[in-house]
């Protein structure tokens, strides 16, 4: 593995915020586990020393145990993971003018309230793909306790070619070597993955130069995902060697088997159009009207999305992600992204959207063994919903209870 960032070797004396994570055990709940299908009616889960320590139902707890908290009529189940998050954009102002003019202080600002944000809405692991490298600096400060948030896995900035897709907030680089320089940036910053600006309306980077990112950020033992919407810029990053696929768009039946062949995932984001669509909100965030026709005619026919429910009914790896900060997604925007991956069809039922925001999740994330699922020996990153996601998603915005590796992160800010 590459040399640890700097920040690293400073000695922590006492984190500033100090969480305990005490011995506790949430009862009478119903416990959705994301493994498969599997729910436990009236069941319990043991947290100890930050992971799940046992779980079941009621009638096999010890009554010493521990603390008690009674979750009678809500659902328990892991912590969700957003897997494509922007945390220095807020979804209110202007894109391009916040990431030209926000000065670090407010990136920084903007770091921290959204965690706060995510946290609230159940999010316990944001994957944050850039806009500037304040996500280097929001990752040191929860991982040093100086402000409570989620876990964070970081790109630092997203490498795109010079004059590239949102070269206003990126990292640009010209020819193969300075594709590597800008890898070992982020790395030498903290970089737990690589993320590339694939594509705009055309394809970017020369085989040499997408070569080079690729190659240097598996050297490092990273992996690289890439913002690639349309069917000739997915395959090519993708026969080149991505790991995985941002965004996805429309996919002949050949990119779709390339994807299948080297078991690439992709994390749509659906929320933009989402949430643009509903005009009441959209004019509280001066959508145009034109754009807000243009998203409206998109979530109704349908035919953009196409080749992302063929993607998923062949059996490719789809996971949640809403792109927050986009405009008018906020961090907070968890349920109307689920409720369309189930509408539009690449989910199959309620369930299975929620374990592509946990258990899936954790998976392309290479957190499987540890995360996104309720497992004996597994960290204790737990949420608690007032209501039944199974039966409404929208229970999802009543957010009872949020623990992270056991501490009790509502009102920790």
């Amino acid at each position: 593995m590459p040399e640890a960032p700097a920040w690293r070797f400073e000695k922590i004396i006492k984190p500033m915020f100090d969480i305990p994570a005490p011995h506790r055990v949430l009862a009478s709940g119903r416990l959705l586990t994301c493994r498969g299908d599997e729910v436990i009616h009236n069941g319990f889960i043991e947290i100890k020393d930050g992971k799940i320590e046992s779980l079941g139902p009621m009638s096999d707890l010890d009554e010493d145990a521990a603390e008690v908290i009674d979750c009678g009529g809500k659902t328990i189940m892991p912590g969700l993971i957003n897997s494509h998050a922007h945390l220095a954009w807020d979804g209110v102002h202007d894109l391009a003018r916040q990431s030209l003019d926000d000065p670090p202080e407010i990136s920084a600002y903007k770091c921290a309230g959204n965690m706060l944000k995510s946290l609230r809405a159940g999010i316990t692991l944001v994957r944050d793909l850039g806009m500037n490298r304040s996500n280097f600096f929001a990752k040191q400060a929860v991982e040093q306790g100086i402000f409570p948030g989620p876990r964070l896995l970081i790109v630092g900035e997203a490498i795109i070619q010079t004059g590239g897709h949102t070269f206003w907030c990126c990292r640009e680089a010209s020819g193969p070597d300075e594709m590597r320089r800008a890898v070992r940036d982020q790395v030498k910053g903290g970089a737990d993955l690589i993320k590339i600006m694939g594509s705009h309306d055309t394809i970017e980077f020369t085989d040499e130069e997408l070569h080079a990112v690729i190659d240097e950020t598996h050297r490092m033992g990273l992996t690289i995902t890439a913002h690639a919407t349309f069917d000739s810029v997915i395959r090519r990053v993708a026969e080149f060697g991505v790991d995985v696929i941002e965004h996805g768009g429309d996919m002949s039946d050949e990119t779709i088997q390339v994807l299948l062949d080297k078991d690439i995932p992709i994390v749509t984001t659906f929320a933009p159009l989402v949430m643009q669509a509903q005009a009441d909100v959209a004019r509280q965030y001066d959508i145009p009207e034109w754009k807000i026709a243009e998203r409206q005619a998109a979530v109704a026919g349908r035919k953009r999305f196409n080749g992302l429910v063929k993607a998923a009914e062949a059996g490719v790896t789809i996971a949640f992600g809403t792109d927050a900060g986009s405009p008018v997604v906020g961090h907070d925007v968890v349920a109307p992204e689920l409720k369309f991956m189930v509408e539009l069809g690449v989910k199959r039922d309620n369930y299975d959207a929620l374990r592509s925001a946990t258990i899936v999740a954790a998976e392309i994330n290479k957190l499987g063994d540890s995360l996104g699922s309720l497992e004996v020996g597994k960290a204790a990153d737990i949420i608690v919903i007032d209501g039944d996601p199974l039966a409404d998603l929208d229970a999802l915005e009543r957010i009872k209870a949020v623990y992270v590796a056991g501490k009790s992160m509502l009102g920790a800010g």
